[in-house]
């Protein structure tokens, strides 16, 4: 009956939600994903209060005060400290008394040339700002001596219009293609940690109610296969209310930052009115037929296991292809017609990822996405056909189960119980 499904599903949902491990892994994330989003409030707390140090200048080149007292003046957090000698200098930034040394001269042609001491290098802003700075200057007395204007100067450093035009009508923009990666980085991100983590929960749910015996109970009252999707599904609802929790923090918090009036360039590509919604749907579609597969595989793996230390060994193979699918998708991301992310996509446990990636990337026909999920729905129907009569007998296996050969036990105990 289906009120034994609801009862196994939601048992396993609120069991799950209650643990430690729930509550920690959701306040971790939360905070990370508050970092990531107040990252330069975070980084302004360890600036050291915008302490200003001390750099030495030297140079022997007097027809350039004027214009070495505009470039020195013009960073607040740098105390420009003119010496007359480089090796005086060095003493004093082994000596802690600086922090740099900045040296101006002439080359051969009579260019300015520049060279940066420190006791480390590591620290780069302070050397970049400054190789900037010297190469502003040079451009500007570049430009005195040749009697060119300002204005013939900003036309020579011009950046080239460049312009890219797909010659296909049916061909997605760029602004298209913008929104098609930001989806496909964030499904490809989904479906790894979802099945790498939830996966492993749904296998470890299963080996701990073998290792308390409860599971002999459970097997006689409700059927495997609802049993199974029953705890696949529950476990679907503790991954849902956990990003739902993350996703209200994280928007309440780049709201707070951003004022509703004004626009942040970085998020404008995730303006669902602006956003196509084949690519949502589509997303939709391979997230849960991703995760009905792998979730699928990792139950059946979690009924021949014994003790929970074994999960994991169990299950990483598993690991392993979500892994690879992973990286396909990322390079498939620069190169997605490539014949080998083409094949790829066509192999259920790579097309969750790599065939939303062709869909967001490339304008395909209809007949090679239905295909597709045609072939991952088949799968999954194949899995759960064979994982069923594996779950009914290996969860009446018990003891060390460290190979694939309690598969084949489990399928003979099936066999026997029916």
């Amino acid at each position: 009956m289906m009120s034994k499904f609801f009862i196994v599903m939601f048992h396993t949902f609120i069991s799950k939600v209650k643990t430690k491990s729930f509550v920690f892994s959701t306040l971790v994330i939360a905070g990370f994903v508050l970092g990531l989003v107040h990252m330069d409030r975070v980084a302004s707390l360890f600036d050291g209060g915008n302490q200003v140090i001390e750099v030495a200048v030297v140079t022997e080149i007097s027809k350039y005060e004027e214009h070495l007292e505009d470039f020195t003046s013009q960073q607040d957090d740098i105390e420009f400290v003119e010496y007359n000698e480089k090796s005086t200098a060095k003493k004093d930034v082994k000596s802690d008394q600086l922090e740099a040394v900045f040296v101006i001269n002439e080359d051969e042609q009579g260019f300015l040339e520049g060279a940066y001491y420190s006791e480390s290098v590591a620290e780069q802003e302070t050397s970049n700002y400054l190789n900037q700075e010297l190469q502003q200057l040079k451009e500007s007395i570049a430009t005195e001596q040749l009697g060119l204007e300002q204005e013939q100067l900003e036309q020579i450093y011009e950046p080239v219009t460049f312009e890219t035009e797909a010659l296909s009508d049916q061909a997605r923009s760029e602004e298209e293609l913008k929104q098609a990666r930001i989806l496909v980085n964030i499904l490809v991100m989904l479906i790894y940690f979802s099945v790498i983590g939830y996966g492993n929960m749904i296998a470890t749910e299963v080996a701990t109610e073998k290792s308390s015996r409860v599971m002999e109970i459970l097997i006689s009252s409700v059927s495997p296969v609802k049993q199974m999707f029953a705890k696949i599904t529950g476990v679907a609802l503790v991954g849902i209310t956990q990003y739902v929790i993350i996703f209200v923090i994280a928007a309440a918090s780049m709201f707070n930052r951003t004022p509703l009036n004004e626009t942040n360039a970085s998020l404008a590509p995730l303006d669902l009115s602006t956003m196509q919604i084949d690519l949502i749907v589509y997303a939709m579609i391979f997230f849960i037929l991703g995760y009905l597969l792998f979730a699928t595989i990792a139950a059946t793996l979690g009924s021949i296991v014994s003790r929970i230390e074994d999960v994991n060994q169990l299950t990483v193979p598993l690991t392993l292809v979500v892994i690879v699918a992973f990286f396909i998708s990322i390079f498939g991301l620069n190169t997605p017609d490539a014949p080998f992310v083409t094949i790829a996509s066509y192999i259920p446990f790579f097309t969750p990822m790599v065939m939303f990636l062709r869909v967001g990337m490339l304008n395909l026909p209809f007949w090679e996405i239905a295909l597709s999920i045609i072939i991952l729905i088949a799968t999954i129907a194949l899995f759960a056909w064979i994982g069923a009569r594996v779950y009914r007998g290996g969860v009446l296996i018990y003891g060390k189960s460290s190979s694939f050969q309690d598969i084949r036990r489990a399928l003979k105990l099936s066999h026997k119980e029916k």
